[in-house]
């Protein structure tokens, strides 16, 4: 059987993610931690900056994905420019097939935030950064 690709994991769970109908939105939380793990040279710096400030939202300040979706939505009304931030060597040590082997149901959302916590981590050097444009648009 041939391995699963980063893309085809990432596809399986957002059907997933999805399909659990969820209040809290988990789903956001795979989208920001794929786009930030498979951000590269070509990543528009919308893609990573949401990313990266969908992360910090839900990790640092506990906001659900519901949550995080709406910070999207009000920070897209407000800046047209967005800034680079620096691509880290590793973008972290778990991945949505790691998540995907943890079986479904509350473990598998919990694998869901390890795996963006791990992420985040790998962006460490942005984090002043991710909170500082925050802080621009009267989001802390």
């Amino acid at each position: 059987m041939a391995a699963v690709t980063a893309q085809e994991a990432y596809e399986e769970l957002c059907g997933y993610t999805l399909g659990l109908r969820d209040p809290a939105f988990v789903h956001q939380h795979v989208v920001d931690a794929f786009a930030a793990q498979t951000a590269d040279r070509d990543t528009k710096p919308i893609r990573l900056a949401f990313a990266l400030v969908g992360l910090h939202l839900h990790l640092e300040k506990g906001l659900s994905g519901r949550q995080v979706q709406r910070m999207h939505q009000r920070l897209a009304r407000g800046q047209k420019a967005w800034p680079a931030f620096p691509l880290p060597t590793l973008h972290g040590t778990l991945t949505a097939a790691d998540v995907l082997a943890v079986p479904a149901g509350p473990e598998r959302v919990q694998a869901i935030d390890a795996w963006g916590a791990a992420v985040w981590a790998a962006y460490q050097s942005s984090h002043p950064a991710v909170a500082a444009l925050l802080r621009e648009h009267g989001i802390a």
